[in-house]
């Protein structure tokens, strides 16, 4: 399959089964601990190939590359033999170690960058880049749960507290924490070029025109509204509670960060498109769909990208970009 190669490690030793591919499916997701890619591959032994023969038994593992750039890196952890003389298996990337290992975890005072480092050393797992968050969580305690829920919600109390979204990525064999916004491509996908379908979704249900900040004795300490919204829709009202150690700056930015979110109608894109390797979950795009007015930036928030005859195709789900 023209520009695709993928190799299968057994120990030491790579072999190269790129001639025995059908297809390749690369996906992932949101809040998913990793990336899995998912390969049909002939199971025969034939005119000057031979099988495979993976065992996940054996801890086997695959890299897959695309017109010479690598893609994923992972361990093969199914796989399926049937009568056809067809051989398929699904590999994940090492973001599978922060599912997979369940411990206790009991932080005091540690940002999401010391959590995610602590996460990644408990387990062995090696650690590319990790973005720098600033504020300091006075308490996470998480008994009996996975290091992604660790993770994830130290990363959902950054968040609430500074209004800047980070998410888990791996990289030839590296887990990094990156900064979403700062994870914005080059790339335009757009009606009529590289767009073959497309679904756009709008929704009004979760909005809120006003946020509240209130103290634990229920005093309010700051409080803003989009007048503007409220006038066409009415007042929906969100209440939150920040962090004792904010001072009145942080509050006031991080309530002008929850209302730009929070009344920001719901919009969802869902496309099918000419597939771009670069353009994976988490990272953010430009898209253009003159016939909807749209020319702005969407996060990906899902992503399949599926190889075969020799075609390079992308399913996207994405989300409006409300912090760029």
């Amino acid at each position: 399959m023209k520009g695709i190669n993928l190799i299968i490690i057994k120990g030491k030793q790579g072999y190269d089964v790129t001639q025995l591919v059908e297809q390749i499916k690369w996906s992932g997701r949101k809040g998913a601990a990793s990336r899995t890619l998912s390969a049909t591959l002939v199971d025969d032994d034939g005119y000057q190939h031979a099988r495979s023969e993976i065992d996940v038994e054996q801890g086997h593992q695959c890299i897959f590359s695309y017109n010479e750039k690598e893609c994923f890196r992972g361990m093969i952890m199914t796989q399926t033999q049937s009568s056809q003389k067809r051989l398929t298996f699904k590999a994940y990337d090492n973001g599978i170690y922060l599912a997979n290992n369940k411990d206790t975890f009991i932080y005091e005072n540690k940002t999401a960058s010391d959590i995610f480092q602590d996460c990644c050393n408990r387990f062995g797992i090696p650690v590319g880049k990790v973005a720098k968050c600033t504020y300091k969580i006075p308490e996470l305690t998480k008994p009996k749960t996975t290091a992604i829920d660790a993770i994830l919600d130290a990363l959902s109390l950054d968040f609430d507290a500074t209004g800047i979204r980070h998410y888990v990525s791996s990289k030839k064999g590296k887990l990094s924490l990156l900064t979403r916004r700062e994870n914005i491509l080059q790339w335009v996908i757009e009606a009529g070029q590289n767009i073959s379908s497309y679904s756009y979704a709008r929704s009004i249900e979760e909005i809120r025109t006003r946020v509240k900040m209130v103290s634990k004795g229920g005093a309010t300490v700051a409080q803003k509204s989009n007048v503007a919204l409220e006038k066409k829709i009415g007042i929906f009202q969100e209440i939150d509670q920040p962090d004792e150690s904010l001072t009145t700056a942080q509050i006031n930015n991080l309530i002008t960060s929850i209302l730009n979110e929070k009344s920001t109608p719901e919009r969802t894109l869902d496309i099918e498109a000419v597939g771009i390797p670069e353009i994976i979950s988490g990272t953010g795009v430009y898209i253009i769909i003159p016939e909807l007015g749209l020319s702005r930036t969407f996060y990906v928030d899902s992503d399949t990208h599926t190889f075969r005859n020799n075609m390079h195709t992308m399913s996207l789900n994405l989300n409006y970009a409300n912090d760029v």
